[in-house]
C-alpha cells in the first residue's frame, strides 16, 4: 500500500497525481485553492482504507507539481479543472469513480458530477460554494496578501512554491474568483446543481473563515436527495 507519485499527459498538460490502495471503489481527492494532493490530503493518502478504496490525489494544472504551466484563472477555470480531473481518471483507466472535493476542489467536483453523471459514483464536498457574493469578495480580499496568513497555513505552501509564485498566484486567484460576483446572481455553477444525480454528502465547518454556511445550505437545497 505504498503511495505512487507520477505524471500523465492530459489535455496538453502533464498532471501530477499520487495513487494508493487496491480497493474496487476508486476515489479522486480534489484540493482547494493553491493546494496539492500532498499538502491537502496527506492524512487521507496515508489512512483511508486501502482494501476498500483505490485513492488518487491530483495537483490541478499550475498547482503543486503540475507546473508548468503557470496557474491562471480564465472565466472557465473551474470547468477546465473539472474536465482535467475527469480526463485524468479516465486516462488512469477508471470507468467509474467518486469525488471528494474541498473548497475550490469542491466546486470542481460539483461541476464534474453534473457534467459527467455516468462516470461519478458518489460525491462528497466540503467548504464549497456555487456562487460568489459581495460579502465573499470582501472575505477573499482579506487573504490577498499572503504575508498576513498564519505561519501554519503559509509555510507548507511557501515551501512548495517559493514566496513569489505563491504570493502572485494567490492574488490572481482572488481576482479570478471575485469576477463571478460581477454577474447579477454571482453564479459559478448554481444552474448545474439539479443535474447532479449521484449520492451527495455536504460537509461544512461551522467556523469556516472563508465560506459562509449559507453556501452549504444552498448546495444542499438544490441537489436532490443530498445530505
Amino acid at each position: 500500500t505504498s503511495i505512487t507519485s507520477a505524471k500523465i499527459q492530459v489535455n496538453g498538460v502533464h498532471l501530477h497525481y499520487q495513487q494508493t490502495g487496491e480497493g474496487s471503489h476508486a476515489v479522486l481527492l480534489l484540493p482547494g485553492m493553491l493546494g496539492s494532493g500532498q499538502t491537502d490530503f496527506g492524512p487521507q493518502l496515508k489512512s483511508m482504507n486501502k482494501k476498500l478504496f483505490t485513492i488518487v490525489a491530483w495537483d490541478p494544472r499550475g498547482y503543486g507539481q503540475s507546473i508548468p504551466p503557470f496557474r491562471d484563472f480564465p472565466p472557465d477555470f473551474f470547468e477546465r479543472d473539472a474536465k482535467d480531473a475527469v480526463d485524468l481518471m479516465q486516462a488512469l483507466k477508471f470507468k467509474k469513480f467518486s469525488l471528494l472535493g474541498w473548497s475550490d476542489g469542491g466546486i470542481t467536483a460539483l461541476i464534474a458530477a453534473a457534467k459527467y453523471p455516468t462516470l461519478i459514483h458518489k460525491l462528497v464536498v466540503w467548504g464549497a460554494n456555487a456562487s460568489v457574493t459581495q460579502e465573499d469578495v470582501r472575505i477573499y480580499n482579506g487573504i490577498r496578501d499572503v504575508s498576513k496568513w498564519s505561519e501554519k497555513v503559509r509555510k507548507p505552501l511557501e515551501e512548495m512554491y517559493g514566496h513569489q509564485y505563491f504570493a502572485k498566484t494567490c492574488e490572481a486567484w482572488v481576482d479570478g474568483i471575485s469576477r463571478f460576483a460581477e454577474k447579477s446572481d454571482g453564479n459559478i455553477c448554481q444552474q448545474l446543481l439539479p443535474d447532479i444525480k449521484c449520492p451527495t454528502f455536504i460537509i461544512h465547518g461551522e467556523k469556516d473563515p472563508l465560506v459562509p454556511q449559507t453556501h452549504a445550505e444552498y448546495i444542499h437545497k438544490h441537489i436532490k436527495g443530498s445530505r
